[in-house]
This record gives C-alpha cells, sequence and structure tokens, in this order.
C-alpha cells in the first residue's frame, strides 16, 4: 500500500480534515478514514460494507468491470486449465507456485493427514439421521479444536501450518462423511494412493459391497470445481473468517463460522438455488415461457446462475467449468436426466438471445458447477459443503494473513443508532 502523498478534504460544520489517500497494486485508491472518530468524532455509514476495504490482502485481486480474478497475480482460467487444486492451495498459503520438490512434499503432507480421529466418528452419529450435510460439517469442523490439541495456538507459527494442513486433508473426508450419513450409508475411509479429487468422489460414492473407479474425465472436473472455487476475496465468509479470527479464535472454531456463512441461500447456495430453477422449468418445451418471465420487469422470477453481483462483463471462471461441463454430459449424458436436458437447451437459448447478451446475463460458475455436481449424482444438499471444502484453503490463507497482519485488532464495525434515547425504568405495576 503506497501513500500517494495526496489527501482528501472532508469538511462538515467547523471541521476540515485531510485524509491519507493510499494506492494499491492493483483496484481503485483507497481513502484511510482510521482516525475519523478520534478527530472528528463521526462515523461512515456503509451498510453491507460495499465501499469499505477491511484489510489489505496480496491473496486474491478481482476486477468485476474486466471480468479478472487473481490469485497471488495469476489469472483464474490459467490455474484451472495447467493447474490442479492442490498446487492452488499451496500458491494461495504461501504467495508462490511450488518448486517440484515443494509440492510433493506439500502434496505428501495433506494426503497423510486425510484420516479423522477414529473418536469423531461418534460425534457424526449424535446427529439425526436426516441432518443437512453442512450443519454436520459445521458442528464437525467447530469440534476439531476438542480433539487436535496441538494446533489450536494462533501465536505458534508451527501450529498455525499444522492446523492449515490437517483442514485442508480433512474436510474433503468430513463432507464425504457427512453425505454418507445423510443417506445412511457406511463411511468410506481415505485412500493414500489416490489423489485429492478422486478420493473425494470415492469416499462419496464407494460402498462396501464394490468399490467406486473413478473416472480421470469426472475426477478433472472436480478438481476444477475445487481450484475455481478456492478463494474469492473479503466475501461474506471470508470476512466472518477474519472477523472470527480476529478475538484470538482459534482455526478450526474461525473455519467453522466461514462454514455456517457460507451456508445462507445468498452466498453458498447459488448452485444450488440454479439447480432448483432447473426442476422447476422441468421440461425444455416451458424454456420459452421462463425466458419470458426473465425479461419482464414486472415479472419477479430471475435466472438463477446467470449473471454475477461481482462481474458486471463474464465470471472468468464459468469458461473453464463450461468445458468441464460439455465433458461431464458428453461422458454421462443427459438422455435420461430432463433437468440436465433442461440446461444444456436453457444455456444455448439464453446465450442466443441479445436480452440477455446486452445486458451482460452470461452463465457463471454456478449454472455449470450445479449441471456437474447434478450429473456425478450428488443432491443438492451436498452442493454448498462441497463449496466449503473448496474454499477452506482461502479462509485458512486469509486466516494466517489476518493473525501475521501487525495492523490486526479486534474487529468492532459501528452503528447508526435509531433506537429510543435514554429513559428511566418504570415499576411493572406503573405500566
Amino acid at each position: 500500500m503506497a501513500d500517494t502523498g495526496k489527501t482528501a478534504k472532508l469538511s462538515f460544520g467547523d471541521t476540515e480534515l485531510d485524509l491519507p489517500i493510499y494506492s494499491p497494486t492493483a483496484g481503485p485508491d483507497v481513502i484511510d478514514i482510521r482516525r475519523l472518530y478520534a478527530d472528528a468524532g463521526v462515523f461512515t455509514y456503509d451498510p453491507g460494507f460495499t465501499s469499505t476495504a477491511s484489510c489489505d490482502s496480496t491473496i486474491t485481486f478481482i476486477d468485476g468491470n474486466k471480468g479478472e480474478l487473481l490469485h497471488r497475480g495469476y489469472p483464474i482460467d490459467q490455474l484451472a486449465e495447467k493447474s490442479h487444486f492442490l498446487e492452488v492451495c499451496f500458491l494461495l498459503l504461501y504467495g508462490e507456485l511450488p518448486k517440484a520438490a515443494e509440492l510433493e512434499d506439500f502434496e505428501a503432507r495433506v494426503t497423510n493427514h486425510t484420516m479423522l480421529h477414529e473418536q469423531m466418528m461418534n460425534f457424526f452419529r449424535g446427529f439425526r439421521r436426516d441432518a443437512h450435510p453442512m450443519a454436520i460439517m459445521t458442528g464437525v469442523v467447530g469440534a476439531m479444536s476438542a480433539f487436535y490439541h496441538d494446533s489450536t495456538d494462533i501465536n505458534d507459527p508451527w501450529q498455525r501450518e499444522v492446523a492449515s494442513i490437517r483442514m485442508i486433508a480433512k474436510l474433503p473426508t468430513i463432507a464425504a462423511m457427512a453425505y454418507k450419513y445423510s443417506v445412511g450409508q457406511p463411511f468410506v475411509y481415505p485412500r493414500n494412493d489416490l489423489d485429492y479429487a478422486s478420493n473425494f468422489l470415492r469416499m462419496c460414492f464407494a460402498v462396501p459391497a464394490e468399490d467406486y473407479i473413478v473416472d480421470p474425465i469426472l475426477s478433472r472436473a472436480m478438481d476444477r470445481i475445487f481450484t475455481l472455487h478456492a478463494d474469492h476475496e473479503q466475501n461474506a465468509s471470508t470476512s466472518t473468517v477474519r472477523l472470527a479470527g480476529s478475538s484470538g479464535a482459534n482455526p478450526f472454531a474461525c473455519i467453522a463460522a466461514g462454514i455456517a456463512c457460507l451456508w445462507g441461500p445468498a452466498h453458498g447456495g447459488a448452485n444450488q438455488a440454479c439447480l432448483e430453477m432447473l426442476q422447476e422449468i422441468g421440461t425444455v418445451d416451458r424454456i420459452p415461457e421462463y425466458i419470458a418471465r426473465a425479461k419482464d420487469k414486472d415479472d419477479p422470477f430471475r435466472l438463477m446462475g446467470f449473471g454475477h453481483r461481482v462481474y458486471k462483463n463474464f465470471d472468468p471462471r464459468a469458461t473453464v467449468m463450461k468445458k468441464s461441463a460439455d465433458e461431464v454430459l458428453d461422458l454421462l449424458g443427459v438422455e435420461n436426466n430432463p433437468t440436465l436436458q433442461v440446461a444444456k437447451e436453457l444455456e444455448k437459448e439464453a446465450l442466443a438471445d441479445p436480452y440477455f447478451a446486452d445486458k451482460k446475463l452470461f452463465p457463471n460458475v454456478d449454472f455449470y458447477s450445479g449441471i456437474i455436481l447434478e450429473a456425478m449424482g450428488f443432491p443438492t444438499s451436498m452442493f454448498t459443503p462441497i463449496f466449503a471444502l473448496s474454499r477452506t484453503v482461502g479462509w485458512i490463507s486469509q486466516w494466517k494473513e489476518m493473525i501475521a497482519d501487525p495492523q490486526n485488532k479486534i474487529g468492532r464495525p459501528r452503528q447508526l443508532y435509531q433506537g429510543e434515547t435514554f429513559r428511566d425504568y418504570v415499576d411493572v405495576e406503573d405500566r
């Protein structure tokens, strides 16, 4: 963050302030208002913090107007095409792409931590049989601090490192076991001879009666889903992790807080909402009706999975995800799945319609990831847990960066109070 030497002048009443202006390496300049309350006795008002930078970071940069997403400077499309998830994990955690020996060591450390403490199996069985997998994940991840006492001291760099590796390694196991528990099947243990994505798919779909042989096309598609969701700057769940971490909470509690925030349908449930919309449409012949409704400004219906709050042009993740979706659908077919038939036809008709092109309502990453997960056989209840295990490395990277920041202090947003002012208590018989 470079001091530009320029200031923003703020004047109100008899008060005049010169506020410093800083320039980032990318993105708009920022006005430093940290001294505003101390020097002038006023707050700023910014619901949703949409115009407020809560931290400085070196991890992820988004330019929504350009449709650009960079991790440590590397564009997401290159990472998704040329790299793989664990290499991107290393990049997010440590700031640089690994050398061959570093990557081999990192992959070995993650692989050797995929098993859960055996006593945690009892914890799973404490949930109702019909518990939502996200409810299970939130509880189990939060409970990890009760099983892994040797990695909860946030002031010890080595313990922070151990906790980071443990969560990246164990979240797929936890997510798969949450799924197995929800469908009443026995848990499947991880295998060290499989890659990260293949291991997850096997833990979800293998059964004791017969093994599950992972198709490399499905494994690659799963790895891309993990990669494309690994981090997304200061979104709601990441900000939640940072806010929880600012209090000094242990890393497992912070990630559990992030998972809880991600569960909200406005955040992590977008691909589930997209599939539910496709199921509502039902058949290909009803697509024109729903496209007409989407164009009608008086109709509250909107096409889920099209357009993006941050990306005002196109979602840079969607192009890569579309390629995977095409490969998966070619492999598995759509003939017997009406939802996937609707998805393919809706994509074609929307892309050919000038209305959506003019408004830049292109299919986003949630549209394609939902299609892929549906084709693989995941229920919609598993979409957000898969998002959570993908995003864990981003949360951890942001948490580690925050802990090491000398400017770190406990988060304490202010408010615009609109309630009653001072009034005396009235005894109940006098009210």
